[in-house]
């Protein structure tokens, strides 16, 4: 092994070392709050029947979200190639960490159109802001029906508002205004080489993938997806609350996917492990429940979740014919290109 090739690992591990160290600190942090016996307890009166319920919840939220990604992708992809990807994501999400998924779902979309990673990744920042859109939206919601318990979260909600919706704006006036973008790349392109071997090519890529936002119809259906997909989501969390506690408004539910929308969005281990289990109990504590039951459905889901996607994953890549190593590589070297 090279000097080089081992500062390169060196490298890789400090970039992977905080998200492990925020997982460990809310695995302790849940674990220290709830007791073996009250955690094994809790399992014994979980109603599976809601949990497979959550499951078929779910593929939906799986086959919608697929579907809205077709849409800023101009329906270009099937829908079985675009469902599969997608999934193909969530697996690498699950196994390797810096969110190795959405890196590599550009790789694979951008081989089976064409199109290149950079086109296919600009979708994917315009699908994650519609995302965060939505979760500051129910934050914001949800928040006035809390009772105040957590004064924290609206300052959270109104900056991700701000932020994102800003850059939606930005987004959308680039892709109105193609030209006007692409002349200030080759301007600054003459002034710096860099910029006009690596950035410029990049540029057109992404403009070419934001096309999406400057067709109002393909906008509107990408947006109604998405928001589909959150409503699902809800329904996801809400039926676990079913059978222990009966006549629980939905909002709860909106309350909780917001909550864990937010927490797994910071950095983690690969499968957001730890950090998936605490908003849950965070969430689920702000709103009356008991922490050992809430980490025993935390749990329980997130071990659901990944095993759905996981099997849709692998699937996937079998078709593809395509080793789940080989793709974590090209999606280690096309994030080290970027």
């Amino acid at each position: 092994m090279t000097q080089e090739t081992k500062s390169a690992r060196r490298r890789e591990w400090l970039r992977w070392l905080p998200g492990i160290g925020i997982s460990l600190v809310a695995l302790f942090v849940v674990f220290r709050l709830v007791r073996w016996e009250g955690l094994s307890t809790a399992f014994t009166t979980i109603q599976w029947e809601y949990i497979w319920l959550s499951g078929l919840f779910t593929v939906a939220f799986l086959l919608v979200r697929a579907a809205a990604w077709r849409t800023l992708m101009e329906n270009k992809p099937s829908f079985k190639d675009t469902f599969f990807v997608v999934n193909e994501g969530y697996l690498l999400n699950n196994l390797f960490p810096l969110r190795a998924g959405e890196i590599g779902r550009a790789v694979i979309m951008g081989q089976q159109t064409g199109w290149g990673p950079f086109h296919v990744l600009s979708t994917i920042v315009i699908e994650r802001v519609f995302d965060m859109l939505m979760a500051a939206g129910m934050l914001l919601a949800t928040l006035p029906l809390v009772l105040g318990a957590v004064s924290w979260g609206l300052p959270v909600a109104i900056i991700t508002l701000i932020v994102m919706g800003g850059g939606l704006v930005v987004m959308f006036l680039m892709a109105r205004n193609r030209d006007f973008v692409e002349r200030l790349a080759a301007r600054l392109g003459e002034r710096w080489p860099f910029v006009k071997t690596r950035v410029v090519p990049q540029v057109e890529k992404m403009l070419d993938g934001l096309s999406a936002l400057s067709n109002p119809r393909q906008f509107l259906t990408a947006l109604g997806l998405i928001m589909l997909c959150w409503f699902i989501a809800v329904f996801q969390y809400y039926v676990v609350m079913i059978p222990i506690a009966p006549g629980s408004p939905l909002w709860y539910g909106a309350f909780i996917v917001t909550v864990l929308a937010l927490g797994v969005a910071i950095p983690s281990a690969p499968a957001a492990l730890g950090v998936f289990e605490a908003s849950i109990v965070g969430a689920m504590a702000i709103l009356g429940f008991d922490n050992a039951t809430a980490l025993a459905i935390g749990i329980s889901l997130h071990f659901m979740q990944f095993v759905i996607t996981g099997i849709f994953g692998i699937i996937g890549l079998v078709i593809q014919r395509r080793s789940l190593g080989s793709l974590f590589s090209e999606t280690r070297l096309q994030k080290e290109a970027q």
